[in-house]
């Protein structure tokens, strides 16, 4: 494969796959030389809302395909059909930009065709009741993500093509291979050949493997991709995509000209706003490029002039500063107060073993002598959780309440005072503080308030540490 260890890999995410002309003029050509269109390889996700349209909705949990499959809902093969339409519609904006649409529909139709006649023959299988529904659901709905990125890599591929680009279309879903391999496997297989010198990769986010990319990542799965095709061919550089820059804070809820784009953070950092929903890349992602010491650079796909921000393993703030403000509303307190727990050795073993029981992660942890609070994502199984808890605390009193984090994070935020800042500055916004968690490391602090005062926390948090000090 040559191009190695000069080359970068790209990633592109729905929304601003919706938008590929404009990110084809930005990003891909740009002003560049028909000589500087290579060395890259760009993995892209599914048009935005096909994904949903395919699995389920990621917010709402409306069920898509696989949602009505998976819960013997005949009506799964109209949603099918809804989903060729709007892959069709989407094939049709793209004509004026060099789509032959009938081709594009044709890839469409022999895909969602193949799926269709794959579902039927299963559910006539199952019919006869010798196929439990975890034999076939993993895979069916592994198939379902993959056509998402097939549609979207293969137009993309055309789409180029048609604008003087020497694309290739790399299909990683393996459509129609039987033939088992592992992740590695089917990425390394697709580079051999290539000279990155002279032609562009389009390769799907969706890869298929043994274990199954989908059953294990979920829908981060374009993103252990993007990743693992870095790692595998020795990228110099990681690029991500998005349609904003990281910025200090939400531009919509600071003000666009209030924030500032943060030029360097790490992979600490990068973890922390995972946690809080942000995620500048899936963290189990993130893990093999930082081990392998490759950089990532988040960048907004409509401002291609910008550097961007770097994620690197080392980086450290050589001045003590805060890089963002952010956090969570859809939190959930469970507390735990039990007189008996004062100076009880493993008492927090059986409060985790409920938690891990009902696979049940937090996002941070206080405590004292005899309370212990968990702060958890809202969509956790809370109900079943404190059941168990009943029975194996039976002295304990449980209670669950809707909060919020606001977390400021920073590479090195040694700031003498901070403490003391953050919390007038709360103070002076009328917000009261329902409990604070920090490390020592001191990369981030959290602060536990209502719900109600989520937007104010941020607004008052950013003016003093960010505005306050451009």
């Amino acid at each position: 494969m040559a191009g190695k260890k000069k080359h970068t890999i790209e990633k592109i995410g729905g929304t601003s796959m919706t938008h590929f002309v404009d990110v084809m003029n930005n990003v891909i050509i740009g002003s560049r030389k028909q000589d500087e269109f290579y060395n890259r390889v760009f993995v892209v996700s599914a048009y935005g809302g096909i994904t949903n349209m395919l699995l389920e909705d990621k917010k709402t949990g409306e069920p898509g395909v696989y949602g009505k499959f998976a819960e013997d809902d005949e009506s799964w093969m109209d949603a099918l059909e809804s989903v060729r339409s709007e892959m069709h519609r989407i094939n049709q904006v793209f004509e004026s930009a060099g789509l032959d649409v009938a081709d594009a529909n044709d890839f469409v139709n022999e895909r969602i065709d193949g799926i269709r006649d794959c579902l039927q023959d299963l559910m006539r299988l199952r019919s006869y009741g010798h196929f439990s529904p975890k034999d076939y659901l993993p895979t069916s709905r592994e198939f379902l993500s993959a056509v998402g990125e097939a549609h979207s890599a293969y137009n993309s591929t055309q789409i180029l093509k048609s604008n003087g680009v020497n694309a290739v279309f790399m299909d990683l879903t393996g459509w129609k291979q039987t033939q088992p391999c592992s992740l590695d496997e089917r990425i390394l297989s697709a580079f051999k050949g290539l000279n990155l010198e002279e032609c562009l990769p389009i390769a799907t986010g969706y890869a298929k493997y043994e274990e199954g990319i989908m059953t294990r990542f979920d829908r981060g799965y374009s993103e252990i991709t993007f990743s693992k095709m870095a790692v595998l061919t020795s990228a110099v550089e990681g690029v991500i995509h998005k349609e904003f820059h990281l910025s200090t804070g939400d531009p919509r809820l600071m003000g666009i000209e209030n924030v500032r784009i943060i030029g360097n953070t790490n992979f600490d950092i990068a973890d922390q706003l995972s946690d809080m929903g942000m995620e500048a890349i899936h963290p189990k992602a993130s893990k093999d490029m930082e081990l392998n010491d490759i950089s990532i650079r988040i960048k907004n796909a409509f401002d291609p002039e910008h550097p961007g921000t770097l994620i690197s393993k080392s980086y450290i703030s050589e001045k003590p500063t805060v890089d963002m403000i952010c956090g969570r509303k859809d939190i959930i307190a469970l507390e735990v107060f039990d007189p008996e727990m004062v100076g009880e050795c493993g008492y927090d073993l059986k409060l985790l073993g409920a938690l891990a029981e009902w696979e049940i992660s937090y996002i941070a942890k206080n405590t004292n002598a005899n309370t212990i609070s968990h702060f958890v994502s809202d969509k956790s199984n809370i109900v079943d959780c404190i059941k168990s808890l009943a029975e194996v605390l039976p002295t304990a009193k449980v209670t669950a309440e809707k909060v919020a984090i606001v977390t400021v994070l920073g590479s090195n935020m040694k700031i003498p005072g901070f403490l003391s800042r953050a919390a007038n500055a709360l103070a002076k916004a009328d917000i009261n503080v329902l409990g604070l968690d920090q490390c020592m490391r001191q990369v981030n602090i959290q602060f536990i308030i209502a719900q109600s005062d989520f937007d104010q926390a941020q607004l008052a948090l950013h003016k003093e540490f960010v505005e306050t000090h451009k």
